[in-house]
């Protein structure tokens, strides 16, 4: 949800700096349990390793605090023979609502840990495995943060597990009492044309900084009509697919935090994921990464500690092109109208086979690669006519 040099000057100031620690430093050791190690996807997205007992295998998991609950990719319960339940709810997402379908007294093993009498839902992950190139067999929110007292470390890229219970917080950081009804919910002041204050989901599973209702934006006026026009964009969820605007709101403050030029999201909410009007939409964790976080759910309280990361540039580049890995291939599943990849020739259902230069169709490195502003990328791609062309690509900026 994912950083370039020449906007060093355009990136969020705090007077605090960031702290750098490890949680053995800061949280009790007799309370200590166990830990993983996750790695970052574009986005700050946080992927790790559980295992679905009795099954040997390792399975990827996206750790999310957007989530109500704990999932389980359909092509991963079918290669189990797991046959879930169909039940009468719904799970409502970005795009679209579906059937909720469950695996109940399931076990998860996290490190060392056991989670029983879990009840898993079951759905299609499959377009987040195609978008970030990676399987994807699960996700897990708040069926785990409820149980324990976990350290999220990005600086190490691991998370630490603690019994759950009252503790003192390490200086340098700020704490958080989020609202707490399955997912966390708390107050961020935000300035463009006006001043505002509302409430957010806390969501580490959103790949993006900021994501904003429709309705939220024009009940609110929060931005200028002088602004620059806003681009055409998309969002990716359970659900499918999802239209977007991509534009920057002035200032956003969580606590003593002050971010500027935060690239935000604005979509046609239709489905009240966000919550509207009681909440104004997410921060999603292309923001929250810039913080070690200590999510402590059983007290309500979220700390949040600068880390490394805290002054890295936001990205606001532009290509208009959306990539996923389908059947071992990087194609071209989208380009927008009117925007540079467009411009460029890219066209829906080209099959990209390098970039500048890179054959390892890696859409991990590719999205990086077309992020970068400035020089002119090359892309070879190969068109659903069998031709051939190499594309000069000029990536534009949202600012």
């Amino acid at each position: 949800m994912w950083r370039h040099l020449l906007l060093l000057c355009l990136i969020s100031v705090s007077t605090l700096r960031p702290v750098h620690a490890q949680s053995s430093e800061l949280l009790p050791a007799d309370r200590y349990l166990t830990s993983i190690s996750f790695r970052v996807l574009n986005g700050g997205i946080i992927l790790g390793k559980v295992r679905l007992d009795p099954f040997p295998d390792s399975l990827n998991f996206i750790f999310d605090t957007g989530c109500g609950g704990a999932s389980l990719d359909s092509t991963t319960a079918a290669r189990f023979k797991l046959a879930p339940r169909e039940s009468a709810h719904f799970v409502r997402g970005i795009a679209g609502k579906m059937p909720q379908r469950l695996l109940d007294s399931s076990r998860l093993c996290i490190g060392s840990l056991t989670l029983d009498s879990l009840k898993l839902q079951v759905n299609d992950y499959d377009i987040l495995s195609s978008i970030y190139g990676e399987k994807i067999d699960g996700i897990i929110g708040y069926s785990f943060f409820s149980r324990y007292l976990v350290w999220v470390d990005y600086d190490n890229n691991s998370m630490d597990i603690y019994t759950k219970g009252p503790i003192r917080y390490p200086v340098g950081g700020f704490l958080l009492r989020p609202r707490l009804f399955g997912l966390p919910m708390l107050e961020g002041h935000l300035t463009d044309a006006r001043n505002i204050n509302s409430r957010f989901y806390f969501d580490t599973g959103a790949g993006l900084c900021l994501l904003f209702s429709s309705n939220f934006t024009s009940d609110s006026a929060v931005f200028s009509p002088k602004r620059k026009k806003p681009v055409l964009s998309q969002g990716a969820g359970l659900g499918g697919k999802m239209a977007m605007q991509l534009t920057t709101l002035r200032t956003f403050s969580l606590g003593p935090f002050h971010f500027r030029q935060i690239p935000t999201y604005i979509f046609d909410d239709e489905y009240d994921v966000t919550s509207y009007p009681q909440l104004g939409g997410l921060i999603g964790n292309d923001l929250l990464r810039r913080f070690n976080l200590i999510i402590n759910y059983p007290r309500s309280e979220i700390y949040i500690l600068p880390n490394a990361s805290y002054n890295q540039p936001f990205d606001y580049s532009y290509s208009g092109v959306f990539i996923a890995l389908i059947d071992g291939k990087v194609i071209v599943t989208d380009v927008m109208p009117g925007s540079p990849a467009e411009k460029a020739g890219l066209k829906e259902g080209d099959i990209i086979l390098e970039i500048n230069g890179d054959k390892q169709q890696n859409v991990q490195v590719y999205q990086s690669l077309l992020r970068t502003i400035g020089p002119r990328i090359k892309v070879l791609v190969r068109h659903n006519t069998g031709e051939e062309a190499m594309v000069s690509l000029k990536v534009s900026s949202i600012l």
